[in-house]
């Protein structure tokens, strides 16, 4: 029988140039535990270098961490791909960093992207330029993503910046998105209001955290059966009393 869930779907590490460096695996696992998420998505800028260590650290505290990515598109658009291993998430890493700008990341002007280990040791940083776009379009995006069985989610479709709609002004009607995401700026009652043509895609609320403050400042109830990707996955289709609550 499905039960209630609590899931936060975007989180960044300090793999991140724009997230503080106190956003290491360890202190996101810590914080969710004591928030009680159940479920957490660690989801860094064209990158995963950091989540296997996260979902090692948070399962340790009885939570799942999905492994995710924060896509740039080559409109400047940010999608999520969430996926059910690591295998399939280095797969998808492998064509972003291919498709990134050649340019190294100045760590003056954007910020440091640190790797880190379970004890919040320094492993080593991320010279490319994590921060920028890629020569990947949304449509070839949310192409990869499935291929590689993940989840593809419009990121806070509700900000001008980076948002869908900000940058395209529409969800292309043939855009195969998974779910849209929602940021902590807007409340489900107004976003009806807003995207209520967009309904019959399943929304989620997620931090977007880029501090420790701000991790499951807002979340998405899930009613699923057990706390896994293949659960989420159910979730978001509606499949046998399996849903999204807000």
């Amino acid at each position: 029988m499905p039960v209630e869930f609590r899931a936060d779907l975007h989180i960044h590490t300090c793999l991140s140039p724009c997230a503080d460096l106190l956003m290491t695996p360890l202190r996101i696992a810590e914080k969710a535990s004591s928030l009680g998420l159940n479920i957490i998505a660690i989801c860094d800028h064209n990158s995963v270098e950091n989540a296997e260590v996260a979902k090692r650290l948070a399962k340790e505290k009885g939570i799942n961490a999905i492994t995710g990515i924060e896509i740039t598109s080559s409109e400047e658009v940010h999608i999520l791909g969430l996926f059910g291993n690591i295998a399939d998430a280095l797969k998808m890493q492998d064509i972003v960093y291919e498709n990134l700008q050649p340019e190294e990341n100045d760590e003056e002007v954007f910020g440091m992207q640190v790797v880190v280990n379970e004890e919040d040791e320094v492993l080593g940083f991320n010279k490319r330029l994590l921060i920028g776009s890629t020569r990947l379009s949304v449509s070839r995006i949310v192409e990869v993503i499935h291929y590689f069985g993940g989840l593809a989610i419009a990121a806070h479709i509700d900000r001008e910046g980076f948002g869908i709609i900000g940058q395209l002004g529409f969800i292309p009607p043939d855009l195969k998105l998974d779910a849209l995401e929602i940021s902590y700026n807007t409340s489900i009652g107004e976003a009806k209001k807003r995207f209520r043509e967009y309904s019959h895609i399943p929304w989620i609320t997620s931090s977007d955290a880029h501090k420790l403050d701000d991790v499951g400042r807002v979340s998405t109830g899930l009613f699923m059966e057990h706390s896994t990707f293949e659960e989420l996955c159910l979730a978001l289709k509606g499949v046998e009393g399996r849903k999204v609550i807000y």
